[in-house]
């Protein structure tokens, strides 16, 4: 049987009273004797039992997080910070790489306080769930959940611009997909609008690739290494396809940024030693944790939230990138 709050108030010498309201942390026990008793307690090992907290507060201090995957470094990088800043606030985190669908369904069954859910699919249908949703996706009009959107589509087009005003007219973006994904659409739209834009439409094009995945951004720039021409510049629809695109560059016998400059999307911190620091484009990571945690306490404590949240990238130049001399 585990450690209950009448064995911590016999070894403290208090009530059981004095012991709740010390591990609640409650203004009415004075501060010595809430720590005496909070350091007992973890001596002893204590664990709240949350169930019976439920019941009292009617909440789990529980958040379910749906969420695709955890394998790319942008989502780990993600989904760790999320969860650090929630614990933070005194919630514990569940994830769930199900589909949508089936992972509300089963949050809904562990009587979360609210669910956060990466929205690869656009989802315009509501979802049939007993507690609050914020989406982390594509802000539109019809969709039935507030939803955070990082701009993904502006953010290329800022990457495009800076190039072409550096004197980039030749630019190759890898990461459109063979495969119907709305967020990376978004980005190719916007490197699309913007080359037009620029008047340079007809020397830039899009590499498609079957996954974001290091391997994938490899095996596109080789393509675009065995061209005649390679473009002076390249924009990554990924962090991951970044560190494979390097590595045919770097296999190429190529520099950077002398032969290729390269922007790479996702704005998160180096976890990488690479040769040269990559320019980066997006929205910083601690602002996409913060904001999403902050709407989650929003609507756990039933205040207003905006139906469509967006955030605005930023564009981080290093030595991946340099001015070309208009030919």
């Amino acid at each position: 049987m585990g450690v209950t709050i009448k064995d911590i108030a016999k070894a403290a010498e208090v009530s059981y009273s004095t012991v709740s309201k010390a591990l609640r942390d409650s203004p009415l026990v004075k501060e010595p004797t809430k720590q005496k008793i909070i350091k007992i307690a973890a001596q002893l090992g204590y664990q709240p039992n949350v169930a019976a907290r439920s019941l009292v507060s009617k909440k789990s201090h529980t958040i379910g997080i749906v969420w695709p995957t955890i394998e790319r470094v942008t989502h780990s990088a993600l989904i760790t910070g999320l969860n650090k800043r929630l614990e933070e606030l005194s919630y514990t985190t569940l994830i769930s790489i199900n589909d949508m669908e089936h992972a509300i369904n089963t949050f809904n069954r562990y009587q979360v306080d609210a669910i956060v859910a990466f929205d690869e699919r656009n989802s315009q249908e509501p979802a049939n769930s007993t507690v609050p949703i914020i989406t982390y996706g594509i802000a539109h009009e019809e969709s039935p959940f507030p939803t955070v959107d990082v701009n993904r589509k502006q953010a290329v087009r800022a990457a495009v611009n800076y190039l072409t005003e550096h004197g980039h007219e030749e630019i190759t973006y890898i990461g459109g997909m063979t495969k119907v994904d709305h967020l990376q659409e978004e980005k190719v739209n916007g490197f699309l609008e913007a080359v037009q834009e620029n008047g340079i439409a007809a020397s830039s094009v899009v590499i498609a690739v079957e996954d974001l995945e290091s391997y994938d951004g490899y095996e596109a720039m080789k393509k675009v290494c065995a061209a005649q021409a390679v473009p002076t510049a390249i924009i990554s629809g990924s962090h991951d396809l970044s560190k494979g695109i390097l590595r045919a560059v770097h296999e190429k016998g190529l520099s950077i940024p002398g032969d290729v400059s390269i922007i790479s999307y996702d704005n998160i911190p180096a976890t990488e030693s690479f040769e040269v620091p990559l320019s980066t484009v997006g929205v910083p990571l601690h602002t996409i944790t913060e904001k999403l945690a902050d709407v989650v306490m929003r609507l756990i404590s039933e205040e207003k939230v905006e139906q469509n949240i967006y955030l605005e990238p930023e564009l981080k130049i290093t030595e991946s990138c340099q001015t070309r001399r208009r030919s």
